[in-house]
């Protein structure tokens, strides 16, 4: 049978043939280098003897390693001696791409930089993510997810009006840095496609903290007031952001410009209030916010919160049900969308897991292998770097290889 145009014109993994090293622990650097191999390149994972430390955190560290290291090999290297540097030298020189995010200057100390690392190898891209930018102060401080939130101003937002300031629920800026990285290759990449020379790529978690609050720091640049916590609600606009009660649970919505507003009103049967002089205009809406909160919450508290999406949703009205991760799950926006994929180990187990979250053309997800155990692949690796059987047992026999 005859394939249709869009099956011939299918291409291969965008990244076939790219080969990345993963000197990455927890979230960042290990997220970066898998999301390359989810586009096809092939990832080894540099681990220590002992593993990347998120194998020791307990059970949330097990799921960081099954979310982030999909589709890679691993081999574990004892990276403080002579010949466990040499052999992660090999296989950098082999390799199109390093990532790294260890503490600051570790990669340095065992000669695994990117400028030692690319004086041997002009041709790698070197990206290594830190916690502060270097040229500040910070740079050699360790750098994690929590300290980014609370120093770039985004726990000073995060939170109610009269509360204390709060983290986002999840580890946002180590996952944002990871896409972040990720891109930087892919940018990368191209240009030495022109170039023929790689380069050294850096990204922080503060500045991507900062970066993930583009539009409040443009506006606070320009002039505007120091911005605080509001709970739910934008500041300037209004219904925006509004978290409403409904009979069974919570609706956020936005319906600020006029039209929206005005259709809202229609479709809840309150046209009166389009003329309501508290709620006339936008500006008169927020002056009058707490009117217009508990006119919401008379209007929606009788509704399901699946009832106020359908009836909402339906006439072009911004709103979405404060669901947890059960419901989630359960929602046919994700099992109907396919973002869930098997990640399947060699033994035969697998586990659910998130997929890429865009889709190239008509092409299905990618199903990456499951998260490989410590030093899993290292026979495979070694050898394909050139070690005979006989070397690998030697470094095996050294302690140098798991």
């Amino acid at each position: 049978m005859q394939s249709s145009p869009s099956q011939a014109r299918r291409p291969a993994a965008p990244l076939a043939g790219v080969r990345v090293i993963d000197l990455g622990q927890y979230i960042a650097g290990p997220g970066a280098a898998m999301a390359l191999a989810e586009l096809g390149a092939t990832v080894t994972k540099v681990e220590p003897l002992g593993g990347d430390q998120a194998r020791h955190i307990g059970r949330y560290g097990e799921s960081m390693i099954r979310a982030y290291n999909r589709g890679k090999r691993s081999i574990a290297l004892d990276l403080k001696s002579d010949a466990g540097r040499d052999v992660a030298l090999r296989l950098m020189g082999e390799s199109d791409v390093v990532i790294q995010n260890l503490r600051p200057g570790a990669v340095d100390k065992l000669g695994l930089g990117p400028a030692a690392v690319r004086e041997r190898f002009p041709r790698v891209i070197y990206l290594s993510i830190t916690g502060f930018p270097r040229g500040g102060p910070s740079h050699g401080r360790p750098g994690y997810d929590i300290a980014a939130q609370a120093e770039s101003g985004l726990m000073a937002v995060t939170g109610e009006r009269d509360g204390l300031p709060q983290k986002v629920g999840v580890p946002i800026v180590d996952a944002a840095a990871a896409q972040l990285g990720a891109q930087a290759v892919l940018a990368a990449l191209f240009g030495r496609e022109r170039s023929g020379v790689g380069e050294t790529l850096e990204v922080s978690l503060l500045e991507t903290a900062l970066n993930l609050q583009a539009a409040t720091w443009c506006e606070y640049l320009a002039g505007g007031p120091e911005p605080t916590r509001m709970g739910h609600g934008q500041p300037h606009n209004a219904p925006a952001a509004e978290l409403v009660a409904t009979r069974d649970g919570h609706v956020v919505l936005s319906a600020y410009a006029q039209e929206h507003w005005q259709r809202f009103c229609r479709v809840v049967g309150r046209d009166e209030l389009v003329d309501d002089p508290r709620f006339a205009t936008n500006e008169l809406r927020v002056r009058h916010r707490a009117d217009l909160r508990q006119v919401l919450q008379e209007c929606l508290s009788g509704f399901t919160s699946q009832e106020c999406v359908d009836r909402l949703g339906g006439q072009q009205i911004v709103v979405g049900a404060v669901r947890p991760y059960r419901d989630v799950l359960a929602s046919p926006d994700v099992t109907g969308g396919e973002l869930l994929v098997q990640a399947r180990g060699p033994d035969g187990e697998s586990y659910r897991a998130l997929g890429l979250p865009y889709r190239l053309g008509d092409a299905p997800r990618p199903e990456p292998a499951a998260a490989p155990g410590i030093g899993a692949d290292g026979t495979l690796v070694l050898s394909e770097a050139g070690y005979a059987a006989t070397d690998i047992a030697a470094l095996r026999q050294a302690g140098v290889v798991l």
